[in-house]
This record gives structure tokens, C-alpha cells and sequence, in this order.
């Protein structure tokens, strides 16, 4: 049954086999005090300043990206930190990335496809995970709009899987995941993967994925969520697509993720929020993945925002999302 404010058309009145929607999962909890002030100041604060800067000119875009990789990754874990290059693709490393024999996380940023990994938020994620997985992290520092247009940022995505694979890492222990834009990215990047022939990774985490890149109205929650969402403004990233994508067909299912064919993909565990414009990209997906025969579960929490398993400073319940991250990505790595 779904949560009280959890609905939105696409997931409140689905018309569809119970096997398919049963992988949607609408997560019944209380949140805490703190939290819910969070998302408030969230509201008035960080979105309508990101509205007025993805409205800014080049320029300003710009500066935004030198001042967002002028910042320091807050906790590396006990992990070495690294920027390198990683075949053609320069990253973000966390360990030790030569040791073939223990588990890779290959983590694709978001930012609107605008903005570099934000250390206090990607950067201490990949780290965390990379030493809880007992392994390694690699970030690729995809490159950005709109200086460069898709599908440069796909392509650079593509290289750096392909570069775990020449470094002898093998597919059963990678694991492959994205928040936002990257969450985008990561659908695109297991397209490519079945084109090219390349062995699946052992399972994909989406977290709040972009799916719908023609279509700013739509899927629904962008709509019912517009003046809820703490951190999205969804009219201005109208502009976004259009330094993103340009005049790239949307219907193209590697810029538009949700018309993918899902046939092969491996297991994914999908993450959003009822409180974000994305979420209907979110359950949309899992439903047509579920369909085409992908093992695939998809949790909707309450109340948090966009992306919310990178914001550990601010919200007690990451924790608990990223521990029930880790289990399943420790159950794929046992069972890959």
C-alpha cells in the first residue's frame, strides 16, 4: 500500500500486472524533526539559488565549477585519494584500483550534467562505500556541458567501464551506480555495454535518475512536485537540456533513458523520493525494466530530497539507506 503523500498519477493507480508493480516498494517510515526543517530551509535556500544559476550565463556556469572542485572530499575513510587517469577518462580514485581481486564501485556523479562531483557529497559517498565494499572507487570526471554536448559525457562513461575491464577487473565485481544525471548516465552506459558485447557489472544503483529529457511537463511528478521539491527547479532545467542535449533527438533512448529496451540488464535497485519532481522517472523505468524480465527493486522513501543518500551530513536517515545500499550490493557481489 502506498504512503499517504506518496501519490502522484504514474505510481498511485498503475495498470498493471501485480508482478510488475510489485517492484516498487513505497517505504513506510517516520521522519525525523531535523530532517523536515532541512528540507524546508532546502526549499527556500538551495533552490532558487540553483534556479538563478543554471539561468546564468556560460561564465557563470563556469565559476561554479572551479568553485564546486575547489572544495576538499571531507572524509576519504581511510582510503588514499587520487585524481588520476584512468585509460582516456581523468577520476576520482578511492583505494587501490590496480588490486584486480577485490570489488570496484564505479560511481557516475550528478550536477545537472553542468556540475563537477561535489566532494562533500559524491566524493565522501564513493569513498564510504569503497571502504565498507572492502575495495576501490573510480569517479570518472565526465566531461560537462555546455561546453560539450551529449553524448561526450556517455562516451567518457563508456571509456571508463572499459577501462575497469583492460585493468582486469572482472564484471561480477563492479558495481555501477549513479545519482541524478548519473543516474542517467548509468542506463546509457548499460546500453552501450549490450551494444559493444561487453560483460553486464554485477548489479546498477540508480539514485533519482533523470529518465525523460523531451518532455519537461512530463512524467506527472514533475508536475505535482514542482513547488514541493527542495532542491529541483524544474522550469529552469529546461535550460539544462537545451546546453546538454542541444538539438539531439530526445526519443534517442541514450539521451532518454526511460525508452530504453531493458532486456539483459543486470540487477538494479532503484532509489527516489515522494518529494521530488523525478520521482515518476524513477518508478516508470523500474516498471518497464521489471517488464522486460530485469530483477529489479525500486524504493520510494518519504519526504527527502533529490539524491538523498549523498547528504549524510545533513539527514540522520543516510544511514540507513546506505546500509541497506551496501547489503545489497555485498548479496550481488556474493551471488555475481
Amino acid at each position: 500500500m502506498n504512503a499517504p503523500n506518496a501519490a502522484v498519477p504514474a505510481s498511485r493507480q498503475p495498470l498493471l500486472p501485480a508482478s510488475v508493480e510489485s517492484c516498487v516498494v513505497y517505504r513506510p517510515m517516520a521522519i525525523s524533526l531535523r530532517s523536515r526543517i532541512i528540507v524546508w530551509l532546502l526549499r527556500h535556500t538551495l533552490r532558487p539559488w540553483l534556479a538563478r544559476m543554471i539561468r546564468g550565463s556560460d561564465e557563470k556556469v563556469a565559476k561554479m565549477q572551479l568553485l564546486t572542485t575547489h572544495m576538499r572530499c571531507p572524509n576519504t575513510h581511510g582510503l588514499t585519494e587520487e585524481y588520476t587517469i584512468v585509460g582516456r577518462v581523468p577520476g576520482h580514485v578511492y583505494g587501490n584500483l590496480a588490486d584486480t581481486d577485490k570489488p570496484v564501485l564505479l560511481w557516475l556523479h550528478g550536477g545537472a550534467f553542468i556540475l563537477p562531483a561535489a566532494p562533500s557529497a559524491h566524493l565522501e559517498m564513493v569513498a564510504w562505500f569503497a571502504s565498507k565494499m572492502g575495495g576501490s572507487g573510480f569517479l570518472p570526471d565526465y566531461r560537462l556541458a555546455p561546453r560539450n554536448k551529449f553524448p561526450a559525457q556517455l562516451d567518457d562513461c563508456e571509456r571508463a567501464y572499459r577501462a575497469l575491464l583492460d585493468l582486469g577487473h572482472a564484471p561480477s565485481r563492479i558495481v555501477l551506480g549513479g545519482d541524478s544525471a548519473g543516474g542517467h548516465l548509468t542506463i546509457g552506459l548499460l546500453q552501450r555495454i549490450r551494444r559493444n558485447g561487453w560483460p553486464m557489472p554485477a548489479c546498477v544503483i540508480p539514485v533519482s535518475p533523470a529518465t525523460e529529457m523531451g518532455r519537461i511537463h512530463g512524467p506527472p511528478s514533475r508536475t505535482w512536485k514542482r513547488h514541493a521539491d527542495p532542491i529541483l527547479p524544474i522550469a529552469a532545467l529546461q535550460r539544462v537540456d537545451e546546453m546538454f542535449a542541444g538539438d539531439w533527438d530526445a526519443s534517442d533512448p541514450e539521451l532518454s533513458p526511460l525508452y530504453a529496451d531493458c532486456t539483459g540488464f543486470p540487477p538494479m535497485l532503484m532509489l527516489a523520493t515522494n518529494n521530488e519532481v523525478l520521482t515518476d522517472d524513477t518508478v516508470l523505468l523500474a516498471r518497464r525494466a521489471k517488464a522486460a524480465g530485469v530483477d529489479v527493486k525500486c524504493e520510494i522513501w518519504p519526504l527527502l530530497p533529490h539524491a538523498f543518500p549523498l547528504f549524510s551530513a545533513l539527514f540522520p536517515e543516510v544511514k540507513l539507506v546506505r546500509k541497506e545500499m551496501l547489503e545489497y550490493i555485498k548479496s550481488r557481489l556474493a551471488t555475481a
